[in-house]
């Protein structure tokens, strides 16, 4: 059978983090942490992308690794319009509604798709996305605002949400398809969503200031005391904050979380406060959800760089136990469910979905809504 390399691009909101796979077997993983203040240094985020591109030419020439001896390129995506599960090929179609974030989100998970597009061009060789965080299988319920026009769409952290879910279910001898799981995506960005059956049906936006704070946005804020914020500063400087310079940023000028969880062992009222209010939000998000399923949960599902925190994982299974079981994956499972669809696709076993350039769903235009 041909051996097949694979690079995985996954960059967050707090790091870069690439691997290399010969087949199904990852040779390497490696993940740099970037401080908010590195990446703040940039104004927009797609002006991260020849920052990123040097600490992945940096990681492969650690590694000795030659770009040219790569097969295909996988990147984390995000910001175009809403798409259907599954890997898809990155065209140009996609990376130009992926720079302009037609999707109205500018979450970095972006700059996997811009990555890897790169990289294959340069190379000549096919490039990916699976699972993007606009993956789109909401139900009607889970979209209506009480503005005309205003829609919530999906906004969260699906490629490892899904892979935490499914890996679950198979390990208590289940399909993704036959459960009910909450999942909460706990690190630099928090998102926490409801699958109902093998569909990601509700969830709340993360980059988009809904939800708990996090180390660095700024979560639900009342809206009648932001509109006063903004008009004290500015609509730009909202944005920022939704997405980059929020929560752990604003509140102590770091997105950090090991720096200021030693000032909550420490004892230091400030930091234990933030940070308890973090988890405190964290499990109203987890019990919303379970009022989607109906109180029919078969297990709620934390995972993302934070639940190495024990007191985080505790928080959580002291307000939420009795919803479901409470079972824990630190970190993410995201670099193989990135590469193995891949895989698939480079042996044609999967074809992969074309983008389309139009959203999953449309709007109530039909019943004037």
């Amino acid at each position: 059978m041909k051996t097949y390399r694979i690079l995985v691009i996954n960059p967050g909101s707090t790091s870069t983090k690439v691997s290399l796979f010969e087949n199904e077997v990852s040779l390497f993983e490696k993940s740099l942490f970037h401080d908010a203040s590195v990446l703040l240094a940039f104004p927009h985020v797609n002006d991260q992308v020849p920052f990123r591109r040097g600490v992945i030419l940096d990681m492969l020439k650690a590694e000795n690794v030659d770009p040219a001896s790569i097969d295909a390129f996988v990147g984390r995506g995000g910001s175009a319009c809403t798409q259907p599960g599954g890997i898809t090929a990155i065209d140009q179609r996609l990376y130009d509604d992926t720079v302009a974030a037609v999707g109205g989100s500018e979450h970095p998970a972006k700059l996997g798709v811009m990555l890897a597009l790169t990289f294959a061009q340069e190379y000549g060789r096919p490039a990916y996305t699976l699972n993007p965080t606009n993956v789109d299988e909401y139900g009607d319920y889970a979209r209506l605002t009480g503005i005309k026009g205003i829609y919530r769409v999906s906004h969260s952290h699906v490629l490892n949400q899904k892979a935490v879910a499914e890996h679950h279910a198979a390990k208590i001898g289940r399909s993704y398809e036959d459960c009910n799981f909450i999942v909460a995506h706990i690190d630099g960005g928090i998102t926490v969503s409801a699958h109902d059956h093998g569909r990601m049906v509700d969830g709340n936006m993360g980059a988009d200031g809904e939800g708990a704070f996090t180390p660095t946005r700024i979560g639900s804020v009342p809206v009648l005391q932001l509109l006063d914020y903004i008009e004290a500063r500015s609509v730009a400087d909202v944005r920022l904050r939704c997405s980059r310079a929020g929560g752990f940023v604003d509140l102590f000028g770091t997105s950090n979380s090991d720096t200021i969880h030693a000032l909550v062992e420490k004892g230091d009222r400030k930091a234990s406060l933030v940070w308890n209010t973090m988890i405190y939000q964290i499990c109203k998000m987890i019990g919303e959800m379970s009022a989607v399923l109906c109180g029919k949960v078969d297990a709620i599902l934390l995972t993302g760089g934070l639940v190495r925190f024990a007191d985080i994982v505790e928080g959580i299974k002291t307000r939420c136990g009795f919803i479901a079981p409470v079972s824990v994956y630190p970190g993410e499972m995201e670099q193989e469910a990135l590469a193995l669809p891949a895989l698939k696709a480079l042996r044609g076993e999967v074809q992969p979905r074309t983008y389309s350039g139009r959203n999953v769903w449309n709007g109530f235009g039909d019943i004037g809504l």
